[in-house]
């Protein structure tokens, strides 16, 4: 049995890319905790700060732990959401992230 504290997983931050940034100086980053039987599946704890991001998404189930934010989905009506909610995101999805308060998410990838 392993346990794994999310409120003591640092997160080093980085710039998004000029070519993702979308509005705001935002910057991001993950830091990976396990991988499940042996496979490619990740989990890790994911952060981005205030601003607005496009981004191409990988097959992927989030809880997200803090923060508030919205999201475009291949150019349909943006989503709010907000600590508790758990999102699945499909591969190859195009999504803008629109990050009001920061945010944090265990990510299943």
């Amino acid at each position: 049995m392993e346990i794994f504290r999310l409120a003591d997983i640092a997160v080093d931050h980085s710039p998004a890319g000029d070519d993702e940034v979308v509005a705001g100086a935002p910057t991001l980053g993950a830091t990976p905790i396990t991988r499940l039987g042996g496979t490619e599946v990740e989990v890790g704890v994911w952060e981005m700060s205030v601003g607005a991001v496009r981004d191409v998404e990988v097959d992927e189930v989030f809880l997200l732990l803090a923060g508030a934010a919205t999201i475009t989905v291949d150019g349909a009506a943006p989503v709010a959401i907000s600590a508790g909610d758990l999102v699945r995101l499909t591969a190859g999805t195009k999504t803008v992230w629109e990050v009001s308060a920061p945010l944090r998410k265990l990510y299943v990838a």
